[in-house]
């Protein structure tokens, strides 16, 4: 066992003593939410609507694995983005020039895309705050540039077309329907990741450099070792996505991969709750499903969907469904003589 990653000893438990069990009605719960989502499609056969779910599985699994490094370490990524646009540029191009299926690039595209996570990460591993933001910032701007510039590879304005559809056990993937039931499994796979993750000995360490960098590094954690964990975390799950992405829509161009995605992708985790689970499947399902319910009144869809962000964002700041400890930080006063945490945050910049 003292050859085994201790993340990976984390994630399937033998990290734990106590191991969290849920309560029965919780776990049956859970079962029939599985269970209809599993039958809905055979149910539903209406292609758009697959579709709209394939898209809100999909940034699900963006969502949570930007909550590692925004939820869990506090670490203010703007150019997630990018990691997104790796991980599909790399299987788009492994598919079409060497001729890989999906399942090998799939463990490529997450392997490259957790390379630039620690890319990323280590020259900023003393920036917090709005000036780790600029730079991440800048960082997804040079990866799209770069994909728009670098045409031999790339195919640049053009992108990567005619990416060959994936097939599995003799079954060509080319309906909705498919992509569907594979998105599911990794979204219900990267919820139990990031379930096993938030309660561990990891978990907690990102929790401790939240929360206060200098004293968890004057108690023994690892500030590089952990920050560097969690971005190259935190992309991993972007590079899957993205490799399912191009395979599902068949090219990859850089309008994918803008700074609009980015931002979207940071509302889901903020408007569900930073560092929630469950708050960032509510905020993907609530930031992309609005707007198709929204979609009749064309005119007036943008303004009622921004009306609702700023009443969200005055009325429960801490998120649909957040985390308690976030909860607690955005509820609670602070004691007499205390400094509130805006307060706090500015002292540490030295403001």
């Amino acid at each position: 066992m003292a050859n085994v990653p201790e993340t990976v000893r984390t994630i399937v438990g033998l990290r734990h003593r106590h191991t969290t069990r849920l309560h029965p009605e919780n776990s049956a719960l859970l079962g029939a939410l599985f269970a209809m989502l599993v039958v809905w499609p055979v149910l539903v056969r209406n292609n758009y609507a697959i579709d709209v779910a394939n898209n809100v599985a999909t940034y699900v699994v963006l969502g949570l694995g930007l909550n590692i490094v925004i939820g869990f370490a506090g670490l203010l990524d703007l150019g997630y983005v990018a990691f997104y646009a790796v991980g599909a540029y790399t299987a788009a191009f492994l598919m079409t020039h060497l001729g890989w299926s999906l399942w090998e690039c799939l463990l490529a595209s997450a392997a490259l895309a957790a390379g630039f996570g620690i890319l990323l990460g280590a020259p900023t591993l003393r920036l917090r705050g709005d000036y780790l933001a600029i730079v991440t910032l800048g960082f997804g701007e040079i990866i799209r540039i770069s994909l728009n510039n670098l045409t031999s590879i790339t195919g640049g304005p053009n992108g990567i077309q005619g990416i060959p559809k994936p097939s599995l056990f003799g079954t060509t993937l080319n309906q909705p329907i498919h992509f569907y039931y594979l998105l599911l499994f990794l979204a219900v796979v990267a919820i139990f990741v990031s379930g096993r993750l938030a309660d561990s000995r990891v978990g907690r360490a990102w929790a401790y450099l939240r929360e206060d960098h200098l004293a968890a590094e004057v108690m023994g954690v690892n500030a590089v070792r952990y920050k560097l964990l969690a971005f190259a975390m935190g992309a991993t799950w972007a590079g899957l996505a993205g490799a399912i992405f191009v395979s599902r829509i068949g090219i990859a161009t850089p309008e994918s991969f803008i700074l609009a995605e980015s931002i979207l992708i940071v509302t889901i985790v903020v408007i569900g709750g930073m560092g929630s689970v469950r708050g960032v499947v509510a905020g993907a399902l609530a930031m992309l499903l609005l707007p198709e319910l929204f979609r009749p009144l064309q005119t007036y869809r943008l303004l009622l969907f921004g009306l609702a962000m700023i009443l969200m964002m005055r009325f429960r700041p801490e998120g649909l469904l957040p985390s308690r400890r976030r909860q607690r930080e955005l509820q609670e006063e602070p004691e007499p003589g205390m400094p509130t945490r805006s307060g706090q945050e500015a002292m540490d910049r030295g403001g």
